[in-house]
């Protein structure tokens, strides 16, 4: 079975865009970090090490050459696209109606960042051809306590967006099932909203337990499907929902900047699974092209879509697009279901690394079907964990904002410059130093100023809800 999960794996990353293009942050980035390459021959035992991302590598591999890869630029630019447009397009409307339309400049700003960034990641694989994934150029650039850190905020970046999606399942829920009321005599405490999102966990539940990949790769490209939804009803209901766009938006809100910057930088979180987007290329040195076209387009868009909403919905538009469209309209009830269906389909492969690396870490004596019993339940238990905080802490745009600014910062703009100026210190020019450095300063400077602005509204909020 971990042979085929193996080769599925390898012909998913190479041939299937739909899978990769998952955003947060995804579940599939992930699923790359647990290839174990020694497995790929049929019958062959598998002899994986511990460590996350840290395998042993065929004879083709060990010299730093791939294969498999066969992306072309055009594939590379569908996938990295893909995988930057996520959750965050569900937030950038309200981040700007906030911060004012001179907050757009971040937004740009951030973008070009990131880019930049990406590039990095690219020549911090062009110095190492060993390296295949993010963890693997923080062991080559700080030893073991770079990949432990990597892998650490990668994990933390991971489950944050899930207990965001998991919010947005609960806020998108009371919509969808406006006027229903349910009540059960053992569910007395719980609200109508907290009982159905808990529900709808429950039944994706049983999808933690696959152990076959491309079930799992199934229920991504729904979630790819349905982010596509989501984002094509902004501009259906301003042409076809007698919604006018004809809200001022503020010019400067400097005082909410540090709370929305973790918003604009969450959206442009998606540099854990650049380097095996690298790997698949048939030729990695025009990643640095594909990271400009990527990122363009990607900033573009949600550019567009932030003044599109602003402007729609002006002051009352929400922290998630969707609930500020109008109820009655069709295309609002799709986007709707579109927004409620998609968490359901990405806990699934976001727990892929998790499962995979728990299986590793057990006996081998152990038997699979006792393998299998372990796995189900750490994963059922971690994802009531996330049901827990989704509930308990129900305000997504501080919570994504949180994870923007304490995590995603730090893995788009602090790590790969940091790695960089790392592993290229005795060649790195002096404008280069400089700038690598500023964007380290930078970058620290946004994560602690946007982490503790958001952690103060979220507390504020917290303590007004319990003293009701």
């Amino acid at each position: 079975m971990l042979v085929k999960i193996c080769k599925f794996i390898r012909k998913l990353c190479n041939h299937h865009h739909q899978v990769a293009s998952e955003s947060v942050h995804s579940h599939n980035l992930a699923a790359k970090w647990v290839i174990c390459d020694a497995c790929v021959e049929e019958n062959k035992a598998c002899n994986c090490n511990q460590k996350i991302g840290d395998f042993k590598k065929t004879p083709d591999e060990a010299n730093g050459s791939n294969a498999d890869a066969n992306s072309s630029f055009t594939h590379a630019v569908i996938n990295m696209v893909g995988m930057l447009i996520g959750l965050g397009q569900l937030s950038t409307p309200y981040a700007l109606e906030n911060g004012g339309w001179a907050s757009s400049f971040l937004l740009i700003g951030l973008g070009i960042i990131c880019a930049y960034s990406s590039h990095l990641l690219g020549k911090c694989l062009d110095k190492n051809p060993k390296s295949r994934s993010y963890s693997d150029i923080g062991q080559e650039a700080f030893g073991s306590k770079g990949r432990v850190l990597a892998s650490t905020f990668i994990y933390m970046e991971i489950f944050m967006a899930l207990v965001s999606y998991t919010i947005s399942l609960h806020d998108n829920l009371i919509t969808v099932f406006s006027g229903t009321n349910l009540v059960f005599p053992w569910t007395s405490k719980f609200s109508t909203s907290q009982l159905l999102t808990t529900i709808a966990v429950l039944i994706a539940l049983p999808s933690l337990w696959l152990r076959n990949l491309s079930s799992i790769s199934f229920l991504s490209s729904g979630g790819i499907l349905m982010s596509l939804v989501i984002f094509a009803s902004v501009p259906f209901t301003a042409a076809f929902g007698s919604v006018k766009a004809n809200h001022k938006i503020p010019i400067l809100n400097v005082k909410k900047i540090p709370a929305i910057s973790g918003l604009y930088i969450f959206s442009y979180a998606g540099h854990i699974v650049f380097p095996n987007l690298y790997k698949s290329m048939k030729d990695p040195s025009k990643f640095t092209k594909v990271s400009i076209v990527s990122f363009a387009s990607v900033t573009t868009i949600y550019t567009a879509l932030a003044f599109m909403g602003a402007k729609m919905f002006g002051p009352n538009v929400s922290s998630q697009i969707t609930l500020s469209m109008p109820p009655h309209l069709l295309i609002t009830k799709i986007a709707l279901w579109a927004t409620v269906l998609t968490p359901m389909t990405k806990y699934a492969l976001e727990f892929a690394p998790f499962a995979i690396q728990l299986e590793e870490s057990l006996p081998h004596s152990m038997s699979p079907k006792m393998k299998m019993v372990i796995r189900a339940t750490v994963g059922s238990l971690a994802l009531l964990l996330i049901l827990a905080l989704a509930l308990s802490v129900p305000y997504f745009e501080h919570v994504l904002g949180l994870t923007g600014s304490l995590i995603s910062v730090s893995i788009c703009i602090v790590f790969p410059c940091a790695f960089y100026t790392k592993i290229s210190w005795p060649q790195i020019s002096k404008p280069l130093l400089i700038l690598n450095l500023s964007l380290i300063a930078f970058g620290s400077v946004l994560g602690i100023v946007g982490t503790i602005s958001t952690s103060r509204l979220l507390m504020d909020n917290l303590i007004r809800a319990h003293s009701k």
